[in-house]
């Protein structure tokens, strides 16, 4: 199986999983077919490039040699509006290059950036599992001055908090967790004792006197804490 017929497969997969991920309500049954829906975009994605590649040396074979080795983006900037998820790619001569050595792929929740021969470097970047999905076929890139502006179509004008559901699920991990039901004076105590374990001689002998006064505060039945 060539590489083209791949890549076929791979999109009838991909849009199949789409399909059945749609209509399965099961949060467990939704989590795996999530996870292979992840896996063959990441396949699309490499096959993709992989295609662009094998074209351009068949178009091009003295390429080979003089090719130039390529480095990942890592750096971005993102916003949003009612219909458009906008990515900018900072660039610096992007604008001088071919049109054609610019090429960014989408799919349903993911895309990937390659930038030929700019500044004698490959540019490459890949972006899967996006938070929603969005609309490949009205999607689509423009080149500026200097920099690349990506414009991800959304499906629905939900307001997007993060770019990946990767971010939404690692802020989420990050959040500390509110007990409704626990004791307000709990917290406090327990913010006194991380400043009193972080803190220094003099802020632990304050924090100790500022005890000792409340202590003999409610002996003498004054409630508050006078710090």
């Amino acid at each position: 199986m060539d590489i083209k017929e791949q890549i076929t497969q791979l999109e009838a997969d991909l849009q199949e999983l789409s399909s059945l991920l749609e209509k399965s309500e099961r949060k467990r049954v939704q989590d795996v077919l999530q996870e292979e829906q992840k896996k063959v975009e990441k396949e699309l994605a490499t096959k993709r490039q992989q295609q662009l590649q094998q074209a351009k040396r068949e178009a091009d074979p003295s390429a080979v040699s003089k090719a130039a080795y390529t480095v990942k983006i890592t750096s971005y900037a993102w916003d949003q509006s009612e219909k458009f998820v906008k990515i900018y790619l900072d660039l610096k001569d992007v604008h001088k290059i071919s049109a054609e050595n610019v090429e960014v792929d989408f799919t349903e929740r993911s895309f990937s950036v390659l930038i030929k021969d700019l500044n004698g470097k490959n540019h490459q970047m890949t972006v899967l599992n996006l938070l929603q999905p969005i609309d490949e076929k009205d999607s689509y890139k423009k080149v500026k001055t200097d920099m690349l502006l990506i414009m991800l179509k959304k499906q629905t004008t939900k307001k997007w908090e993060c770019l990946t559901a990767v971010e939404k699920q690692s802020k989420e991990k990050d959040k500390p967790s509110v007990d409704e039901n626990a004791d307000p004076s709990d917290g406090l105590m327990s913010m006194l004792k991380k400043i009193y374990d972080d803190g220094d001689d003099e802020m632990k002998r304050t924090i100790n006197k500022a005890w000792t006064e409340s202590q003999d505060k409610k002996k003498r039945g004054d409630d508050m804490m006078d710090f």
